[in-house]
Parts: C-alpha cells; sequence; structure tokens
C-alpha cells in the first residue's frame, strides 16, 4: 500500500501542477483585449513576420513566416518556418492551435510541445486581414504580421502605439528581414 502512496502522490502533483501551468500559459496580458467577430477562414494561409521579441525559439531567425490551416478535427495546423542566418540552415516546426473559449474571440492556444500550451492572442487585425498584432500569454511576447514582406508605415505606427499603450517594450522589437 505505501508503495502505491509513493507512485500516486507524486504522478497527482504532476498532474496538478501541468494543469495550473496550462492555465497560466494561455492567458492574455493585462490591458489587451483579443479581437471580437474573429474569423479563422480570413486568418488561414501565409503569415509574415515583421517584428518579434527576441526568445530562444526563434534565435538568429530571419525569413520567418506562419502558415496556417484547418485540421480536419477544427483545430488549427500551425507551420513555422524561418532561417537560420547563424547556421545557415533553414528550421520549421510544426504546432497545433485551438481556441481558448468561443472561436469569434481571436484568443488561441497553441501548442509545438504538447502538452504544453502557451497563448496565441490576435489583439489588431485590419478589416482585410492582411496585417495582425499578436500577443502571447505575456509582455515578453510580441509579434507584427502581414501578408506580405512589408507592412505600410500607418499600420506599424497603429501597432507599436497599441502595444506600448498596454506595456511592451517597442524599443526591443526586432525587425525581421525578408530576403530569401
Amino acid at each position: 500500500m505505501k508503495t502505491i502512496h509513493k507512485i500516486i502522490l507524486p504522478v497527482s502533483l504532476g498532474a496538478l501542477g501541468l494543469i495550473i501551468f496550462n492555465s497560466y500559459s494561455v492567458r492574455i496580458p493585462r490591458g489587451a483585449t483579443a479581437v471580437k467577430n474573429f474569423d479563422l477562414k480570413k486568418y488561414l494561409g501565409r503569415w509574415y513576420e515583421i517584428a518579434r521579441f527576441d526568445y530562444r525559439f526563434e534565435k538568429n531567425m530571419d525569413n520567418v513566416t506562419a502558415e496556417y490551416s484547418l485540421n480536419p478535427d477544427g483545430t488549427v495546423q500551425v507551420r513555422n518556418k524561418g532561417y537560420d542566418y547563424v547556421k545557415k540552415v533553414w528550421n520549421e516546426s510544426i504546432g497545433e492551435a485551438k481556441f481558448v473559449k468561443d472561436p469569434k474571440e481571436a484568443r488561441l492556444k497553441v501548442s509545438f510541445f504538447k502538452p504544453i500550451w502557451a497563448g496565441y492572442n490576435v489583439i489588431d487585425i485590419d478589416e482585410d486581414y492582411q496585417y495582425a498584432l499578436v500577443a502571447g500569454s505575456s509582455l515578453k511576447y510580441l509579434w507584427i504580421l502581414s501578408r506580405t514582406p512589408n507592412i505600410p508605415e500607418s499600420i506599424r505606427q497603429r501597432f507599436l502605439q497599441k502595444a506600448k499603450k498596454i506595456g511592451y517594450n517597442t524599443d526591443e522589437l526586432i525587425w525581421v528581414k525578408h530576403n530569401q
């Protein structure tokens, strides 16, 4: 009986920790609001990463794109691709995204390493779904995306102002090169 308790307690605590971690990791930063009346079908397809904060999964990456497609079960396949200009190799990651609650609210969670999920919150998008501002679960993660490798200055300023108002330090953004 003691052996069972030695197994059940750590497994139960581990499961509880994972549940707590996952519920924390899919938050939206304070002051940010996800886009309402979101249309996933219009969002699907290829996006170019225009700007991001530096973090280890995209370290030394340029020519970064994200491709979103619908899976048969209603989840979204996320295919990220970028060129590591230091190692001189292309890297690709395939993950899955699903809505946190309502599919009309642009709050999703994404996983490239199940069972770990992270927040993916579209907090601004133009009416034609050509440019998007995406917040992670905290002020450490922010992306500016475009359907083309360039973004108009007016959209750039709109997204930067919104991000600053929420509390992002936009001076730390990396502006991604698209030359390959």
